[in-house]
């Protein structure tokens, strides 16, 4: 795995990656080179078959702060095709995590604004400590979070996304639960064992069958409706034939755990 300076990969034995931010005295802000860190990441951990849940996490109090101060700054010195170039980078960035084909779960210990939001939107599970507040706060700097948009409009949904996009303003734990942000609240002092929980469960699902479950998550919207019935027959068609699949079936009737199963 490369030297980040950034963020921080370490892979335990049972296959549980977690990926650092390590930029607590900037509270986490997105720089450039952590933009570029973390997509290199994503792409290094979704193609180690030895990574097969990835821990998102950071460093600090504050989960992600948002976009860094001297790197918006350097945006707004570039000519149009730089910015352009910006902004691409960091939707790189959170498609690649969005698109990781295995379990992607965030371990939110404080804040999250701006593109931390957008970090928030491309996990699978976020668990949150009560005291976190969440907040899209770009409209104050005349700026629109478009970027991140896509991202955090897809996960909130339209009527959730318009509160907090429009708003500017910080919203509590509980409101980021409703709208489906963060999967569960808990206290500060068991966050790491529920995050463990969460991970420990992602362990039990087959890998490549978690693969093609997130990649029909993410392209059902896509899909023709037409050939819906078609589409889902073919991919479960596909499952049934795989090594996985007779696997996992022969040690259902076996009545042992499978393969792939972290010992108990």
């Amino acid at each position: 795995m490369a030297r980040y300076e950034t963020i921080r990969i370490e892979t335990d034995a049972r296959g549980v990656a977690t990926l650092t931010l390590d930029r607590s005295d900037k509270h986490n802000a997105l720089s450039a080179q952590m933009i570029a860190e973390l997509t290199e990441a994503g792409n290094a951990l979704a193609a180690d078959p030895a990574a097969r849940v990835v821990v998102l996490r950071s460093e600090g109090p504050t989960f992600c702060a948002g976009g860094d101060l001297n790197w918006m700054r350097q945006q707004m010195e570039k000519d149009r095709a730089g910015k352009m170039e910006g902004s691409r980078a960091l939707a790189d960035m959170l498609a690649t995590l969005n698109g990781l084909p295995k379990p992607l779960i965030a371990r939110v210990q404080g804040n999250a604004f701006g593109g931390g939001v957008g970090m928030l939107s491309v996990c699978d599970i976020a668990i949150a400590v009560p005291e976190m507040r969440v907040a899209l706060t770009e409209s104050k700097l005349g700026l629109a979070p478009a970027t991140i948009g896509p991202f955090v409009v897809r996960r909130l949904g339209e009527g959730f996304a318009r509160q907090m996009l429009l708003a500017g303003r910080a919203f509590d734990a509980e409101f980021a639960l409703r709208a489906g942000l963060i999967a569960e609240i808990c206290p500060a002092e068991t966050l790491d064992e529920a995050v463990d929980r969460a991970a420990t469960a992602a362990l039990i699902g087959a890998p490549g069958a978690i693969a093609d479950a997130k990649q029909f998550c993410l392209t059902f919207e896509r899909l023709d409706p037409a050939t819906l019935t078609e589409e889902t027959a073919a991919l479960l068609a596909d499952r049934w034939e795989t090594e996985e699949a007779a696997k996992g079936i022969a040690a259902f009737f076996a009545r042992k755990p499978p393969p792939w199963a972290p010992e108990s």
